[in-house]
């Protein structure tokens, strides 16, 4: 079995946090975790199973040290690679911009050829006014609000994790 690269950023720790429960769901024998903040585009390129992770910051802004490092994945042949979206949000306090970091990463993978899963996450259940993350009603990947839905991060990451166990070769 293939081991599965997690890359996360974070600011205030929650989105690695948020990792670490992904690791335990998916088990840490398959899984290797990586904070953005430390890699390179080479790091990235050694998986052929890849989960990325970001909260949105600011005014529906990228994480800082995803906002350095997607860039130069342009490098990255991400031919044969699946990859798997979480992001973050704050949805009463930043609704009008919720889970936007998700959107951000989710269209700059769009365009290679990386086999995109976890996505069609149901937006019910969420208040929110709008989102980059959202696409024909469905989020891109596994969206967590630790800010005012917590006690629903478990049940989430399980069931999203049953939902990519397949296309991971889990």
């Amino acid at each position: 079995m293939a081991k599965i690269g997690l890359f996360y950023g974070t600011d205030t720790g929650n989105t690695r946090k948020i990792a670490k429960f992904i690791v335990r769901q998916i088990g840490d024998d398959v899984v290797d975790i990586f904070n953005v903040a430390k890699v390179t585009p080479e790091d990235v390129a050694k998986y052929e199973f890849l989960i990325f992770g970001t909260p949105t910051l600011g005014d529906g802004e990228l994480q800082d040290d995803w906002q350095m490092l997607l860039p130069n994945l342009d490098s990255v042949d991400f031919t044969g690679k699946t990859v798997a979206l979480y992001g973050l949000g704050d949805q009463n306090a930043y609704g009008h911009e919720f889970v936007d970091g998700l959107g951000i990463i989710y269209h700059a993978l769009v365009k290679t050829p990386a086999k995109l899963v976890g996505g069609g996450w149901s937006s019910d259940g969420y208040d929110f006014e709008k989102s980059k993350g959202l696409i024909d009603g469905d989020f891109v990947g596994l969206v967590l609000d630790q800010d005012n839905q917590a006690d629903l991060t478990k049940d989430r990451i399980a069931q999203w994790v049953d939902q990519i166990r397949g296309d991971f070769g889990l």
